[in-house]
């Protein structure tokens, strides 16, 4: 496949207002096609951006690793709440984990953490929390336990794996595997599986349609664009189709109106090691076309991590610590590029 390519936009909207000090509504983008740059944010100063969801009332919720804490954000005007905290935060000496992502089956959140365990020095679980309130929460599955006792047929450095992210699935829930290259079942029991299994494609994001599960691959380093691949898989399923690909380090895959798939790039490698990310800037969002190809809908993202779609509107969370909001994204009936 040949790299996403860009089209033309008309210049941002402003926008502004926020009551959180450490939050900043700028410049939001109000087409696509639009090569970003810094005055596109929509919420700046999280401790570092991770995974997401959205949850209750239509908020985004955001995982902030640094600080071990889920943070509510206000779709309309980026407000700040902390929703959770206390939850493992990254090591220092590792670089990256703590808490991953966020997931909610009804109104009850669930944290996904990673490189917290004893293996990488840290002290506490890998694995799916509970939220149980503002400071309180609850391990329901131990998933480091569940790799030191069940090795990939991979080659692997880190025993407890690198869980990377979780999506709610018939109840429980999926999570996917970047350094063990496989995707778990979780039930709410605490009960885990593996739900079907990959050589060194390195999955990152998910997203499910009734039973086909669509997931996201990073790909091998250095990360070429035709290792980066969207793909989809059901239940039993011994390999999974491919959907599209061409885009580098490919992590997150998330549904727009429409029935719309579009995907998240965070760029071009920047080659200091495996598990190292992107260089600054050379990440996108991007729309997966009927014929497998890719199209650029906004560029110059600063190393993008996650992806949420609530209404017509994308919003992108960023490693180093943002929220960037790409309005309308979707072309008529269902937007109005």
């Amino acid at each position: 496949m040949n790299e996403p390519v860009s089209h033309p936009c008309p210049p941002p909207v402003e926008s502004t207002g926020s009551r959180r000090p450490l939050s900043t509504i700028a410049a939001l983008v109000v087409c696509t096609g639009m090569s970003l740059a810094a005055n596109a944010q929509f919420v700046t100063g999280l401790a570092g951006g991770s995974g997401s969801a959205v949850g209750p009332g239509g908020a985004l919720f955001v995982a902030e690793p640094l600080a071990g804490r889920i943070t509510r954000v206000d779709p309309r005007t980026g407000e700040l709440t902390t929703f959770a905290e206390g939850l493992p935060a990254q090591l220092p000496s590792v670089g990256i984990g703590g808490v991953m992502d966020v997931a909610f089956i009804g109104s009850t959140a669930y944290a996904l953490t990673t490189l917290v365990g004893e293996d990488v020095g840290g002290n506490s679980v890998v694995g799916i929390y509970r939220i149980d309130g503002p400071t309180r929460s609850t391990v329901v599955a131990d998933l480091g336990a569940f790799s030191l006792a069940n090795p990939p047929s991979t080659p692997f450095f880190v025993p407890t794996g690198v869980p990377y992210a979780i999506e709610t699935y018939r109840g429980g829930f999926l999570v996917t595997d970047g350094h063990h290259n496989r995707v778990l079942h979780v039930t709410l029991d605490g009960e885990v599986s593996e739900f079907i299994t990959f050589d060194n494609v390195v999955p990152t994001g998910l997203a499910v349609s009734g039973n086909t599960v669509y997931m996201t691959q990073l790909g091998p380093v250095p990360h070429d664009p035709e290792d980066g691949k969207i793909v989809a898989f059901e239940p039993g399923a011994l390999v999974a189709e491919e959907i599209a690909s061409g885009a580098r380090m490919i992590l997150d895959v998330e549904f727009g109106r429409g029935r719309k798939l579009y995907a998240l790039s965070q760029g071009i490698w920047n080659g200091v090691g495996e598990g190292s990310p992107a260089l600054p800037f050379t990440g996108a969002l991007l729309e997966v076309n009927p014929d497998g190809s890719l199209t650029t809908m906004a560029g110059n993202v600063d190393r993008p991590t996650s992806l949420e779609i609530i209404g017509n509107t994308a919003y992108i969370v960023t490693l180093p610590g943002e929220i960037w909001r790409i309005d309308n994204i979707g072309s008529p009936p269902f937007g109005s590029r």
